[in-house]
């Protein structure tokens, strides 16, 4: 019995042996896989603000009308003259202004102009010394300062191009040269009067965006400007005063946007890259 015990045991003992290293291989560390490399998407364009604070330039080139005048005349008869008619020369301007983008569509600023020399012709009738009608030729200029508060409504952008419309109030102060007043070969100079007057506006006209910060601006203004004295005493006649100026300009300036708001340039873009967490590790 023991003698056949003994084989036995031998051979469970190398069987067992034998199923040990199989067993150890079954067991193993895994490969570590490392995390992949963060993913970075497409700059997200993020929407910037309307609002902000603008300079603007202009230049234009303007036409004012006459609205006639009339003038206090002394002697036999004495009364109040008119002028038959006046005509008014084109001039160019240049003005400068600050205003504040309230949002997409609504606007304001304030704009200070100077109109240079619009030269004036005239003429007069009446009585003349020796009791018959004679009439007069007049010369004169006018040059002015204007200060406008302004507001616009922008009316929607395609292509860069922005059409809008406004209106404004303010004042213009009128600056008129002598007046020389020429009957026969007899000239009669009156001095010529300054003074502010009440001005108001109507405009229209369409910016182009040339980048979020700089706008080409092209527009008709009409202003209506109110009368007032003209001319002081002078022998036989004065002082005079006007029935006021309507001016019609021609516009062209470039604003520049504080912050790169100009709508007309849509939305400014800032590269946010989209990066995710780490991954853990992945074991397989």
């Amino acid at each position: 019995m023991l003698r056949f015990a003994k084989p036995v045991m031998l051979g469970a003992v190398l069987i067992a042996g034998m199923a040990a290293p199989a067993m150890a291989a079954d067991i193993y560390e895994p490969p570590i896989v490392e995390a992949p490399p963060p993913i970075y998407n497409e700059p997200i364009p993020v929407e910037h603000s309307y609002g902000g604070w603008y300079l603007r330039g202009d230049i234009d080139y303007h036409l004012s009308t006459f609205r006639g005048a009339n003038y206090i005349t002394y002697g036999t008869p004495g009364g109040l003259g008119r002028f038959d008619w006046g005509t008014l020369r084109g001039a160019f301007s240049g003005g400068i202004g600050a205003g504040y983008k309230i949002n997409k569509w609504f606007r304001a600023d304030l704009t200070a102009d100077y109109f240079f020399r619009s030269t004036f012709t005239g003429q007069t009738s009446g009585i003349c010394g020796g009791g018959g009608a004679c009439t007069s030729v007049d010369s004169s200029a006018y040059s002015a300062i204007v200060a406008m508060a302004n507001a616009y409504v922008d009316l929607g952008t395609w292509h860069k191009i922005t059409p809008y419309i406004g209106a404004g109030i303010g004042g213009a102060r009128i600056k008129w040269d002598d007046l020389r007043n020429t009957v026969g070969g007899t000239t009669t100079v009156h001095t010529g009067a300054t003074s502010w007057r009440f001005a108001w506006a109507l405009m229209a006209g369409a910016s182009y965006c040339i980048n979020p910060n700089w706008a080409v601006d092209v527009g008709y203004r009409y202003m209506r400007i109110s009368g007032g004295r003209m001319f002081e005493y002078a022998p036989q006649a004065g002082p005079g005063f006007d029935a006021g100026i309507d001016v019609h300009e021609g516009r062209a300036g470039v604003r520049y946007q504080f912050g790169g708001g100009n709508p007309g340039c849509g939305r400014k873009q800032e590269f946010i890259p989209y990066e995710p967490d780490p991954l853990p590790p992945i074991y397989k």
